[in-house]
């Protein structure tokens, strides 16, 4: 993916959407990974968990701006305690319930908003990690869902997690 080009159109759906995420994922996670993982491992020793949100700081902006710069929302009200990571990861908004401790999946969604303010759906970001080290096993990954209500995000997050 050309960092200087836009990769959204104001008219996708949110499958698209997801589907455009992910290419961009898969083309930047590994490298950013490898380039970060020294600093990142010296991070998990002092700051465990929070060591993925300085990563995911580095590798999620892109698409937020992008999403953004096509004309759609993705924020929210943020309370006075809520902690945001990858410029538009609130932590409220995740789930983590999946996995082992050397592979968990914590699970971020975020309801996307065209021009006119109305929701076209939520796109989740996977985020698969260690607790035991710094270590991200596969790809991050994005999956869309038509539903914008949380306790249907809900439902269509566990749906994803345990189907797979």
């Amino acid at each position: 993916m050309v960092k200087g080009s836009t990769i959204f159109r104001e008219d996708m759906a949110i499958e698209e959407i997801s589907e455009v995420a992910n290419r961009y994922i898969e083309s930047e996670w590994r490298s950013l990974y490898e380039s970060m993982h020294e600093q990142l491992t010296a991070a998990f020793a002092e700051i465990e968990d929070a060591a993925y949100g300085l990563y995911l700081d580095q590798l999620m902006p892109f698409v937020f701006e992008q999403l953004e710069d096509a004309g759609f929302s993705t924020m929210e009200k943020l309370n006075e305690n809520d902690f945001v990571i990858g410029k538009r990861l609130i932590f409220r908004n995740s789930l983590e319930k999946w996995g082992t401790e050397d592979n968990r999946s914590r699970i971020f969604w975020n309801i996307i908003y065209d021009k006119q303010g109305s929701p076209i759906g939520t796109i989740l970001t996977e985020i698969p990690h260690s607790h035991l080290k710094f270590d991200i096993p596969s790809a991050p990954v994005i999956y869309s869902l038509r539903e914008s209500v949380k306790e249907q995000v809900l439902q269509g997050i566990r749906r994803i997690k345990e189907s797979g």
